[in-house]
């Protein structure tokens, strides 16, 4: 059952991305030929609108065929009025990017509805304590709440390390302990340790590690909101943060996952309850619009690369280097698709 309900979540995550690009370019009034959930041999479909709607065999994506652009055949351009061609290399822009942006919107949407549930975040409750560490020479025990740091209010472990992180010179902590408050003066030392990433970084820190105790976020409604687009941006920048340092070979490509692992955590995640399988929605569909704005041809970002060359420029790019790019495109996606499927395979042999 878990994996029919991930099956159905990666679905709609693909659907809200091409009803983006649907959307938009029926605004600009570009006849739409085809909306596809999947890809290959078609399973299922009714005629909507002047659109025909199927389900496609591969569920590994979906596409929206526009008059005038066909990924797989570069050269089926067509000068009607309702064409994707004829359109203005901006419009065609804002019709590539409304895709993305979807996902990058119904991720804000799965973010808030965790908000309204009553997100759990990390107590800046002190557990393990380094030995002959700041932490230690100050006085600091385990079990020690952190209520402020230089006058500063700490809610949340979060807070805390972004704190230590960000100060100079003395910290005063305030911490309650046994219910009663103690003052605390110590300084953060600059020491080796590695990021999300695994590589070595120089950080100023204390010597602490959280004690898993964990509590329940009280939103207003500004917070909510506030809530719901931190985390979008914050996970936003995650993704671009990982693709960058994949490309630079910082993030090995073994770590690259493909469809298998996407569907295999997302039902994992539904045995955690909604506000879990809310949250790898989330990032899914964040992924989604990230790696769809990557300059590669056949990509939401490498058409977008095609058409500011046009404005730039002020002609097209010929069709010969379109195709050529497209089919290079292609093939690097492939690739990665061949990969990600490897790397599913032996992990789950493993």
């Amino acid at each position: 059952m878990s994996w029919l309900v991930a099956l159905l979540v990666l679905s709609a995550l693909i659907f809200f991305h091409e009803l983006g690009h649907y959307s938009a370019a029926r605004f600009f009034g570009v006849y739409v030929e085809v909306f596809s959930i999947g890809f290959g041999k078609k399973l299922f479909s009714f005629q909507w609108i002047g659109t025909q709607w199927q389900i496609s065999a591969i569920p590994l994506g979906g596409y929206v065929k526009m008059k005038g652009q066909d990924d797989s055949d570069p050269t089926a351009i067509s000068s009607d009025n309702d064409s994707y061609t004829t359109k203005k290399p901006w419009q065609r822009i804002i019709i590539l990017l409304a895709g993305p942006l979807a996902n990058f919107a119904l991720a804000w949407v799965f973010f808030y509805a965790i908000a309204l549930g009553g997100p759990q975040a990390l107590s800046p409750v002190i557990g393990k304590i380094v030995k002959d560490s700041p932490a230690q020479e100050a006085g600091l025990l385990n079990g020690d709440k952190v209520l402020s740091i230089n006058g500063d209010a700490i809610s949340a472990w979060d807070e805390l390390s972004e704190s230590i992180k960000t100060s100079q010179g003395t910290m005063t902590l305030v911490i309650d302990r046994n219910d009663s408050r103690h003052f605390i003066t110590l300084t953060p030392r600059i020491s080796e340790t590695t990021n999300l990433f695994k590589e070595k970084i120089q950080q100023r820190m204390v010597g602490i590690a959280p004690a898993g105790v964990t509590h329940t976020l009280d939103l207003s409604f500004t917070e909510t909101l506030s809530y719901a687009s931190k985390q979008t941006y914050e996970t936003s920048f995650l993704i671009f943060q990982s693709v960058q340092k994949l490309l630079t070979g910082v993030v090995p490509a073994k770590e690259v996952g493909g469809v298998v692992s996407i569907v295999q955590i997302t039902a994992d995640a539904t045995a955690y309850g909604w506000m879990s399988l809310c949250f790898f929605a989330a990032l899914i569909s964040v992924n989604l619009g990230v790696l769809n704005l990557l300059p590669i041809p056949a990509l939401d970002g490498g058409h977008i690369m095609f058409n500011l060359y046009e404005m730039i420029r002020r002609k097209a790019p010929s069709e010969a280097v379109i195709t050529q790019l497209t089919i290079g495109g292609w093939m690097i996606l492939l690739g990665l698709m061949s990969l990600g499927l490897y790397n599913d395979i032996t992990r789950l042999m493993q």
